[in-house]
């Protein structure tokens, strides 16, 4: 099956994004939401964007005029009815999700695939809104879609394999680099985002840094090309809080830590001053509580087979910007050195050491 006429239920960001994406690569694209002003919004950041590859030499004016012409908006969902697949990219809100999938399911085809952007929410609870579940899969696309090139593809309990494997064949269909995840709460990137995000204010709450020196350390240890205060303030601290509260369900490991959660149900961004470079001993402080909480999470996700340790790694350096990935970091520290940094969370939560441990030096990268 050949996914050419695709519907997106959604106009905000992540809609916006993804119909732009699908519809420079060719596909015929109904962009969809009830909100007419969000309808006006999305046609202007469509013309806008394209305006903007065009000004940049990325494509011609003719081809900006032919992926504009690719993409209609529409109030109904009716029209969903003549598409080959719908994706979901509705507010993160369970109730408001499952009641869209509940009406899709009157509308549309018995067959016809259905996927959610859903960051965090279970692909299993959510099918259990959907008629035919075999049919439902993940598709989490990160931010700006029409550029970023990740998508974790989740295979629900129910998911059948044939409609997996059209989400990976859509995705790089449209020019993205598919990471196959299972159901599992923050999926394959967020699992060890969320914990990344955690350790840093909870570095900030004992004293160990500023939010600028925490940045600094952070850039400087995973190459990453902005720091966790910057990423949460760019992705809003409430949407950050509620992604780590998702991962409840791992234990009190993933639990956020109160600083985070008085910020971030404040509705604030974080202050960041200007940075007075850390000495050395805080540096290597706050490096260790970083590493020894991203390190974790990712082993673990290793031991429930969540994601490959490649896969992890990609959408590390390519969806979150860390030119040194965690499985290669651990690599190169070898297995002693991370279970040194580990082994202080390990015992505050009575945790196993996780198996993937014993794999360090080894792990595909």
């Amino acid at each position: 099956m050949t996914i050419q006429k695709i519907g997106i239920a959604g106009a905000g960001t992540m809609g916006t994004g993804i119909a732009i994406a699908a519809a420079s690569n060719g596909c015929d694209v109904r962009l969809q939401d009830i909100s007419e002003d969000q309808l006006k919004s999305a046609q202007h950041r469509i013309v806008t964007f394209l305006a903007r590859q065009v000004a940049k030499e990325r494509m011609t004016e003719d081809q900006a005029r032919d992926i504009a012409d690719r993409i209609e908006v529409i109030s109904e969902l009716t029209v969903f009815a003549a598409c080959d697949m719908v994706i979901e990219a509705i507010f993160e809100d369970f109730k408001t999700k499952a009641t869209l999938f509940e009406n899709l399911s009157e509308l549309i085809r018995g067959d016809m695939p259905i996927a959610t952007n859903t960051s965090c929410l279970t692909v299993g609870n959510l099918a259990k809104h959907v008629k035919t579940p075999e049919r439902f899969i993940g598709m989490h696309f990160f931010s700006p879609a029409e550029i970023n090139p990740i998508v974790e593809v989740v295979r629900g309990k129910d998911s059948h394999p044939a409609i997996v494997d059209l989400g990976l064949e859509f995705a790089r269909a449209i020019g993205k680099r598919p990471i196959l995840c299972k159901d599992s709460p923050g999926f394959a990137l967020n699992r060890f985002f969320c914990p990344y995000t955690n350790e840093a204010v909870r570095a900030l709450a004992e004293g160990l840094g500023t939010t600028a020196q925490i940045d600094h350390v952070a850039q400087e240890c995973f190459g990453a090309a902005a720091g966790p205060f910057q990423v949460m303030n760019l992705i809003k601290p409430q949407i950050n809080l509620n992604a780590i509260r998702n991962l409840d369900r791992l234990g009190p490991f993933y639990a956020p830590v109160p600083e985070m959660v008085k910020l971030g149900d404040s509705g604030l961004d974080w202050e960041i001053g200007e940075l007075d470079v850390p000495d050395a001993d805080q540096t290597k402080k706050i490096a260790d509580m970083l590493m020894g909480g991203t390190f974790l999470a990712v082993l673990q996700c290793l031991d429930e087979q969540v994601a490959s340790a490649e896969d992890i790694d990609f959408g590390a350096a390519h969806a979150l910007k860390f030119s040194k990935p965690p499985c290669a970091m651990m690599n190169d520290l070898g297995m002693m050195g991370v279970e040194r940094l580990i082994r202080s969370n390990l015992h505050r939560y009575k945790l196993p050491t996780p198996g993937s441990l014993a794999m360090i030096g080894q792990l595909a990268a």
